[in-house]
């Protein structure tokens, strides 16, 4: 999918400083273990930097950089920190198990982002259906396509996460007149989205559709197919930024689907510091997911933390 930030941002330790033994009486300590470096991770760092400090929690952060091995080092690193909790955007579902078993082991609880797991085994987690925000993309295709026979092409993310909820829930959302005839990763970065959407075209010079799995890549999609011939292609794509709501007036974009990392992150810490109290809150709360078109862009809600927010 989604979904999915700052070079700044991604510094380990950026932040708040943790202590070493968090004393009983003291602030909360949250441990932020981000998995890459799109806008949405960027957003969803920004917000959960805001909120921890509007909750008076100490915050340390780290990045995994897409890297299921280098997730695992940073779940380490926090337990050695002794953070309180540990809030995780995982790079990949199946590292993840590692991940929660390694903090388990440490009796220090992991709240998820975007994805859940076994409650179980979690403190909690506020996650985005994916699957139904792809399917959002294909409901649009559907009614667009009016039942002609029609082609589309998928421009994936990283396998294993996300992405592939995002995808598994487009494709089983579309209806037997849209065809995909081709489906290709490319990382969730611009410049390889940008290579394959241009072999795409080529391969398929009456593709009708394109679903790309975040608005950056979509964004260097839309270039590729022009600079091709291929400025029919409708691209649907995923997130609601600010710039993808402009593209969406201007007729770059068909669709997106908006799921705030804003809102996300807001409620990561806050649901985090509520359940570490043993306070009554929705253990796996769910990220609002909303189509948007060019007419109701701009009703659609805040992506990114605005200044000062």
């Amino acid at each position: 999918m989604v979904l999915l930030v700052g070079t700044g941002l991604l510094l380990s330790g950026c932040g708040l400083e943790s202590s070493a033994t968090p004393a009983d009486d003291g602030p909360t300590t949250l441990g932020f273990v981000n998995g890459g470096s799109t806008e949405f991770h960027t957003c969803l760092q920004e917000s959960i930097e805001n909120t921890a400090k509007s909750n008076f929690a100490k915050l340390v952060t780290v990045n995994s950089h897409q890297d299921a091995a280098r997730e695992l080092a940073n779940i380490q690193d926090m337990i050695a920190r002794h953070v309180d909790a540990i809030i995780l955007q995982t790079v990949n579902t199946t590292a993840l198990k590692s991940d929660i078993a390694k903090a388990k082991s440490a009796h220090i609880p992991i709240f998820l982002t975007s994805v859940s797991a076994d409650p179980s085994d979690i403190l909690g987690a506020v996650v985005v259906d994916l699957k139904a925000v792809g399917k959002l993309d294909a409901g649009w295709i559907e009614d667009d396509a009016a039942g002609r026979e029609v082609q589309v092409g998928v421009i994936a993310g990283a396998p294993g996460a996300a992405s592939d909820l995002l995808v598994g829930g487009f494709t089983k959302g579309l209806p037997a007149n849209v065809k995909v005839v081709a489906n290709q990763p490319a990382m969730f970065v611009a410049a390889k989205a940008k290579i394959v959407a241009a072999s795409m075209i080529k391969a398929h010079p009456d593709l009708d559709y394109a679903f790309v799995a975040n608005e950056e890549m979509a964004f260097a999609a839309r270039k590729a197919f022009d600079a091709a011939g291929g400025k029919k292609v409708k691209i649907v794509t995923v997130n609601g930024t600010d710039e993808a709501l402009a593209a969406l007036k201007d007729g770059r974009f068909a669709a997106t689907v908006s799921n705030s990392a804003k809102d996300t992150g807001e409620l990561a810490v806050t649901n985090t510091i509520s359940l570490l109290r043993k306070e009554k809150v929705e253990k796996i709360a769910t990220t609002p997911a909303r189509l948007i078109t060019r007419t109701n862009a701009d009703t659609a809600p805040l992506y990114c933390p605005s200044d000062g927010s």
